[in-house]
């Protein structure tokens, strides 16, 4: 068994991040745990309902009921990049240059490196934004489909619809397809040529349960899930993405959900975290598994790889978190 360094933070943990090499965890409530030579804490939201990393800066950019946008160093710093006065921020995401995105009710609105903002109005409430790998170009999740803008042009936005309610979105490493989770239990994936969408749709059902979790592998040659009893991984390294083919179940345990996925960074393998707080690692190549942790208390609700992928921290829904040291 690998050794575990244990973390008791109270109340539910949204999301853990490494920033550099120190493990940070985002509580709901608003609390930023940092373990930095011993744990310490930052005072950064009046209730918290939204956390990325930001990968360029290696820091962590926050959305919260106060209405706040906050990027948070791994020094506990706090920089306010935003204040809607009256709304939630439940939505936010990370972007290459420096950008930030959030969004509020129908609007998203993309804030530049220098501070300067471009708000994009959608017909219906913003659930989910993400920014492609390449270009400044963002992905907006509504209902009844998906919207992309160029941030930096004033080229027409593209609509992506297909009927239903789309709660987040990802896009592919490479930038050529673009995924949303739905509420109906399902995953939803458009293929992007040169200059518009591609009119084949890629439709990822028979989930039990809705998908909360989503995770590419280093290359974006698979896409994990959760929302079943087993991780779902979706194959995308052809042209036409996973049409046609059918998904991996790695890690399947008899009706115990798997609630978290995270690939590792530099290898195929891929970390689940379940229901009732256990933690496999499952290699894809031969679907071989390690046990990382035993189940504990509460759900695994986030995890994330540090850099050389030897340490991994995991979060759970009763504050029962830590870090998993593999090499041990």
């Amino acid at each position: 068994m690998p050794t575990v360094a244990p973390l008791d933070i109270d109340g539910h943990v949204l999301k853990v991040h490494f920033l550099g090499d120190i493990p940070v965890f985002a509580t709901a409530t608003g609390t930023i745990h940092r373990l930095d030579g011993g744990e310490k804490v930052t005072e950064a939201h009046h209730g918290l309902l939204a956390c990325v990393k930001d990968h360029a800066n290696q820091t962590l950019v926050t959305g919260g009921e106060d209405g706040r946008v906050l990027r948070i160093g791994h020094d506990g710093s706090v920089t306010e990049l935003a204040h809607v006065p009256r709304k939630w921020i439940s939505v936010v995401a990370a972007g290459p240059q420096g950008a930030v995105a959030y969004a509020h009710g129908k609007s998203s609105i993309v804030r530049l490196a220098d501070g300067t903002s471009k708000e994009f109005t959608e017909e219906r409430t913003v659930e989910g934004l993400d920014f492609a790998p390449k270009g400044l170009r963002i992905a907006a999740a509504r209902y009844n489909g998906v919207t992309l803008h160029w941030v930096g042009t004033a080229g027409a936005p593209i609509d992506l619809d297909w009927k239903g309610a789309h709660t987040g979105v990802t896009f592919s490493p490479d930038g050529r397809f673009v995924v949303t989770s739905m509420q109906e239990s399902a995953l939803h994936g458009w293929k992007l040529d040169g200059k518009a969408s591609d009119t084949r749709h890629m439709r990822m059902t028979g989930y039990p349960a809705k998908v909360k979790s989503l995770s590419w592998s280093i290359k974006g040659k698979w896409l994990a899930s959760s929302g079943a009893p087993a991780a779902i991984v979706w194959p995308f390294s052809g042209k036409d993405g996973p049409m046609g083919k059918a998904p991996l179940e790695l890690g399947t345990r008899s009706n115990i959900m798997v609630t978290e996925v995270s690939f590792h960074p530099a290898e195929e393998v891929l970390a689940i975290g379940f229901i009732d707080g256990m933690i496999l690692a499952v290699r894809i190549a031969d679907g071989k598994e390690a046990l990382l942790r035993r189940p504990g208390k509460g759900a695994i609700t986030s995890m994330s790889w540090s850099t050389t992928g030897k340490l991994l921290a995991f979060a759970s829904e009763t504050g029962d978190c830590g870090v998993i040291d593999i090499a041990g």
